[in-house]
């Protein structure tokens, strides 16, 4: 059964970090694009970063460039997103999703159940 599992969401304060981890199970991530999607309500969802399948090139998008950085640890088929210099607009719920294709242009077929990242003082 392929499943995402987020964690490591929750309150930081301005200018904080925060790491969180998108874990896969029933398939290896290294096969995959994995991308990074953040969503607050009534508005839509947005691409925060990706990265590609075996070839491992990493993409930023929106604000979160030059502030978070996607990287993957192969042995525990997780990827993770690393968010420093958080700003209160980061506030939202951080969703990990899975391209098969592995090119980082989706469509994502596989998505995980979200975390909740706060960003406040």
């Amino acid at each position: 059964q392929v499943q995402l599992v987020e964690s490591g969401g929750g309150f930081v304060q301005p200018g904080g970090l925060l790491r969180l981890s998108c874990a896969a199970s029933g398939f290896t991530l290294d096969d995959y694009a994995i991308g990074w999607f953040r969503q607050v309500p009534g508005k839509e969802r947005e691409g925060v970063s990706c990265i590609s399948g075996r070839d491992e090139f990493t993409y930023s998008y929106t604000s979160a460039k030059g502030r978070f950085t996607v990287s993957r640890d192969s042995a525990k088929n997780t990827v993770y997103l690393q968010m420093n210099a958080v700003k209160p607009e980061d506030t939202a719920v951080y969703y990990c999703a899975a391209d098969p294709r592995g090119r980082c242009q989706g469509p994502y077929d596989y998505w995980g159940q979200g975390t909740q990242v706060t960003v406040s003082s």
